[in-house]
């Protein structure tokens, strides 16, 4: 059986693919606009406790808290551009570790931060509630 046989198999019984997988990991979204730092050596932490997304397989959606705690060095986000990026994400198909993990991505290239830290506590489904904590250092 070819791997495209076994995925389409495992679709049909239930299963995850790996277009699920990837989905919403390159989908463009609003820029992560910054600012220049004035002082060094000091943390800024960000809570969004409204985070939306959708699950790429059962398209229902995924509420959490995102946190994005980071060491700024010569850039600082700009928190509105933040909020449309993060807005960007309630109608995008996209797994919760793979949402955490391309916000990290994503604020370690506009921000080029000391060290960041992302993480998302989503809300229990099923019984079950996730938090997923990506750390970048330099």
């Amino acid at each position: 059986m070819s791997p495209s046989d076994r995925h389409a198999q495992a679709d049909q019984a239930g299963g995850y693919t790996d277009e699920h997988a990837r989905s919403g990991l390159e989908t463009p979204l609003p820029t992560l606009d910054t600012f220049p730092n004035q002082f060094p050596g000091y943390t800024i932490r960000i809570d969004h406790p409204e985070f939306t997304s959708i699950c790429p397989k059962t398209r229902l959606p995924d509420f959490g808290t995102v946190v994005i705690e980071y060491e700024p060095d010569a850039r600082c986000l700009e928190l509105k551009a933040l909020k449309l990026y993060l807005f960007g994400y309630r109608n995008l198909g996209i797994f919760q570790e793979n949402a955490v993990n391309r916000i990290l991505r994503d604020v370690v290239d506009a921000a080029h931060p000391v060290w960041c830290e992302v993480q998302g506590s989503f809300a229990s489904r099923g019984g079950l509630s996730t938090t997923i904590t990506a750390r970048h250092e330099r």
